[in-house]
């Protein structure tokens, strides 16, 4: 910056030194006043503005169900075994890392954010710049500067400001490509997009490493939904061939012979084989529910025992005489 700064003043005194025998031309543009003042882009700044807010509420709720997770664990931690705090403890966890990747995909160095600002600032600057370069062809200025850029200005007379001209014609150039703005500005938003990821090749590959992960993820829990399915139907395949051979064999005109007998033992072996497990599937289903009610219950019975011992002590407090 400091070596802009004194550039700036080099080309300055030069300039004022032969301004007489060469007639030096200057300009500036305001490029922060350009941009305010056109509609296209205040809109979209509003939008992404908008975006941005809807992202922190996210984050922000997404902070609030962990921060209820570990108030929960904190209360139940007594009354759970080390197994299920250790699992409570990695949901957590994963939860943390979770909602980090995505504070940092949205407004991390190369998030969504900075990418989406970048990819909304740059089809006008483009045609900003084309302006000036066209104007300084046309009305012979031999410098133009940015005011609202890092080239520091200590002081610039109203009179050399062109950034209203600038306006003019931007203004006039939109209105020019009316019909086609919309597909215009998609292929800008494109181009700016796609040269961003050139120059950030850090931000490509973290994506590619975040897409990955998130696909990892939803193949696992696609695989574990697909056995679950299969399983289910295997059960009901073979409840229904056992139906059938029970129909069967209780249809069928009564044998003495040996065949009839296995085949009514398989059958009923069959049975009492599902009986069997759906009574275990019951008593199993049973106990995980008692636990989780004795859980309740003590913790009811722990509250309970808080708020009477400190109803006591309230009232301790208030037959002490006041001295």
């Amino acid at each position: 910056m400091r070596k802009q700064f004194l550039l700036f003043l080099a080309i300055l005194f030069t300039s004022l030194t032969f301004s007489q025998a060469k007639g030096v031309k200057i300009g500036y543009i305001d490029m922060e006043y350009i941009l305010q003042n056109v509609p296209s882009y205040t809109e979209a700044k509003n939008q992404l503005e908008l975006k941005a807010q809807k992202w922190k509420q996210e984050i922000e709720l997404k902070n609030n169900e962990i921060t209820k997770l570990k108030e929960a664990l904190k209360t139940e931690q007594v009354l759970l075994t080390k197994e299920l705090i250790s699992e409570k403890q990695e949901e957590i966890s994963f939860q943390e890392k979770e909602l980090l990747d995505y504070n940092q995909k949205r407004f991390g160095p190369n998030g969504d954010l900075l990418l989406q600002k970048a990819v909304l600032v740059k089809p006008i600057q483009d045609q900003i710049f084309t302006i000036v370069q066209d104007l300084a062809d046309s009305k012979k200025y031999d410098f133009i500067f940015d005011k609202s850029s890092d080239l520091t200005m200590l002081f610039a007379s109203k009179r050399y400001d062109i950034s209203d001209q600038v306006l003019r014609t931007l203004t006039r150039a939109e209105q020019r490509e009316q019909l086609t703005k919309k597909q215009l500005k998609l292929q800008q938003e494109k181009d700016a997009k796609e040269d961003f990821i050139k120059e950030n090749p850090d931000m490509v590959e973290r994506q590619r490493i975040l897409d990955e992960k998130k696909t990892a993820r939803e193949k696992l829990a696609a695989e574990k939904k697909a056995a679950i399915e299969e399983k289910k139907r295997i059960a009901a395949e073979n409840k229904k061939k056992a139906l059938e051979e029970k129909k069967a064999v209780n249809s069928s005109p009564k044998k003495s012979n040996l065949t009839d007998s296995i085949a009514a033992k398989k059958a009923n072996d069959k049975l009492v084989a599902e009986a069997t497990r759906k009574a275990a599937a019951e008593a199993k289903a049973k106990a995980l529910e008692d636990r989780k009610k004795e859980l309740e219950d003590r913790k009811k019975k722990i509250l309970e025992d808080r708020e009477a011992a400190k109803k006591a002590k309230e009232d301790k407090l208030k037959e002490k005489p006041i001295n």
